[in-house]
């Protein structure tokens, strides 16, 4: 069987990298195609699979700025020749389910999120861009939006990472989906022996729509140590107005991020994700987790056993349920949390997908016969 693997782009290793590589042990013969590619910011397992690349990655400073070019990537996407492929996997995230795949092969979408930047924030994309060219590019995002449902006929079946996501798909293409969640290395992390620190822990890349602003305003004033880990544009803002008791860490190792997790009194999640690896290595470091109450925590901390949620993206909000989690801190299990996150392995996620695609290429199969 010869099987494809679209991803939207490959720029850093994420979690959408790391569902790449776990399709990778399921299809290890797979051909990787992505929009633009980053090869030293790729793991050589991927690299070493990597068959070819639209033409944006020939634009000069696509690397830096494919971000930008999202109106381009409909017609680049539509260009890649897939011929003689039996499966085709669409890693969906940024365009990749429009691929024209073969008319007799199976073509499955993995979906993180239908593209958040024409469906979810768009004004966030369009608040990235100079003003004079903002006009353009709202009507340039309209024009995807269209192209984006127009080719939800090309996919044969759906895979959403979280209910969240299965939400989505539902909401703005009309399909049904199944949840199947990605994949966590589990064993990275472990639960330290001497218990927990006295610090929480913020681990996140420093952009607006992780909120790490609300967790700086909520450890304002107060005793609780907070530690931030991860760079980007908004960590000199929140240096600003952080207190004393906030540190920064600025971007780590996985060992140090390892470590940080183990030792950390709890996790601080701010953000509304489609998923969010972050908590369940938390989880599988033993530490429980205080999320906002939306979004794909909903899928992996469970109330009161693995962590807590507060409803509001307010500094306020927050501050309450720190209070609440102190006041039942010691009834949090480490080995019991631990073992939650067990059940988002690596191992779960090729067994569910590969007997999911398995069945379906059966059915293709069997559809293909009748048709001759």
């Amino acid at each position: 069987m010869k099987v494809a693997i679209i991803h939207y782009w490959l720029v850093t290793m994420r979690g959408g990298e790391r569902v790449i590589e776990a399709l990778l042990d399921l299809y290890p013969d797979a051909d990787v195609f992505t929009h633009v590619v980053d090869p030293a910011a790729i793991s050589p397992r991927i690299a070493a699979r990597l068959k070819g690349t639209t033409f944006i990655n020939r634009i000069p400073g696509a690397r830096r700025f494919y971000q930008r070019l999202l109106p381009l990537m409909p017609l680049a996407l539509e260009r890649l020749d897939l011929s003689g492929y039996d499966l085709v996997i669409s890693s969906e995230g940024g365009p990749t389910k429009g691929v024209l795949a073969p008319a007799d092969a199976l073509h499955v979408c993995y979906c993180h999120s239908p593209m958040r930047y024409v469906w979810v924030i768009p004004e966030g994309y369009l608040a990235e861009l100079p003003a004079l060219v903002r006009p353009l590019a709202a009507w340039m995002l309209h024009r995807l939006r269209i192209w984006d449902v127009t080719t939800v006929p090309r996919v044969d079946h759906f895979i959403a990472n979280s209910q969240t996501v299965a939400r989505r798909i539902r909401r703005y293409w009309g399909r049904d989906s199944v949840v199947v969640h990605p994949p966590v290395d589990i064993d990275k992390f472990s639960v330290d022996a001497d218990g927990p620190g006295d610090a929480y822990l913020f681990i996140s890349q420093l952009v607006s729509y992780k909120r790490a602003d609300i967790a700086v305003r909520a450890f304002a004033g107060t005793g609780r140590k907070l530690l931030v880990a991860g760079e980007g544009p908004e960590e000199a803002a929140l240096r600003r107005t952080a207190s004393g008791n906030v540190q920064f860490l600025g971007r780590v190792s996985d060992a140090e991020l390892a470590g940080l997790y183990a030792r950390c009194r709890a996790l601080v999640f701010c953000a509304e994700e489609d998923f969010g690896i972050v908590p369940l290595e938390a989880m599988a470091s033993g530490r429980p987790v205080i999320a906002f109450g939306r979004g794909g925590a909903r899928d992996t901390v469970v109330d009161g056993v693995t962590g807590l949620f507060f409803h509001a993206q307010t500094a306020e909000s927050l501050r309450t349920a720190l209070d609440r989690f102190e006041d039942m801190e010691s009834r949090f299990d480490p080995a019991a949390i631990r073992r939650h996150a067990e059940s988002f392995s690596s191992s779960r996620f090729t067994r569910e997908l590969g007997s999911l695609v398995q069945s379906w290429m059966a059915e293709n199969a069997a559809g293909s016969r009748a048709d001759q």
